[in-house]
């Protein structure tokens, strides 16, 4: 009988799952998460969302870059909590962000206020924090400044092979189609990827299909061409009645 293989460390540029609950320490307040309960529940839930493990390249920056580091040396299936202090997340909240306009202004533009609300403003992204007397605060800071964030992580997975990655990689760019249907062809130099009916018509594919092949030739760069096949294939004829 084969010994039990040794689980090794998680190291830069590995490709991992990861899943993820994102609170304010100060509040318990859950700010993101891939659980679609945990959003349902803490009421950062978005129809049309996809919630499920996240791909994440060690060293790409593709999440905090506080998280990703703390991800190095983790090993797959051991949950962890991550504390990550301001000024290594959205840095210290900043006073003189915080602005007072006049109500009529903003209602000129078409903008029916409300507190908590997200509005961009002369090009810069704010949020409410109060309203009274025709006049409304506007808080130009990232709304998680000056909060210590603790992330709450387990690496489902790292994966091993290059049709594994390069799935992952199409998932990622295109989450609504199960990558189970995107069949692949991986050869010394070249990758042909066959693309499912069920992708022909979503939104931005052919944005999707250049980031595709940028992260294929990026993360395999022996690879020279990225294929896509598109068929459609004949209906087969309805069973005439008798």
């Amino acid at each position: 009988m084969c010994p039990a293989r040794k689980k090794t460390a998680i190291k830069k540029s590995d490709f991992i799952i990861l899943n993820y609950v994102g609170r304010v320490k100060e509040t318990g307040e859950v700010f993101d998460t891939t659980f679609e309960d945990v959003a349902k529940k803490e009421k950062l839930y978005k129809e049309g969302e996809i919630y499920e493990p996240k791909l994440v390249v060690i060293g790409e920056g593709w999440v905090l870059k506080a998280l990703d580091e703390s991800l190095l040396n983790s090993k797959v299936k051991k949950a962890s909590s991550v504390e990550i202090p301001p000024e290594k997340a959205f840095g210290p909240r900043d006073p003189e962000k915080v602005k007072m306009v006049a109500l009529r202004r903003l209602i000129s533009r078409g903008i029916t206020p409300k507190m908590g609300m997200r509005l961009e403003v002369d090009g810069k992204l704010a949020t409410i924090r109060t309203m009274g007397s025709g006049r409304v605060q506007l808080d130009y800071n990232p709304p998680l400044a000056g909060k210590t964030l603790v992330y709450d992580v387990t690496v489902e997975k790292k994966l091993e092979t290059k049709a594994e990655k390069i799935a992952a990689l199409i998932h990622r760019r295109i989450p609504s189609v199960d990558m189970k249907m995107f069949r692949l062809k991986i050869g010394k130099t070249g990758v042909v990827i066959n693309v499912p009916e069920e992708a022909f018509y979503v939104e931005g594919l052919q944005l999707a299909k250049r980031g595709i092949a940028t992260d294929t030739q990026r993360f395999f760069p022996e690879t020279t061409t990225v294929k896509f096949v598109e068929a459609f294939k004949k209906k087969e004829a309805s069973a005439k009645k008798t």
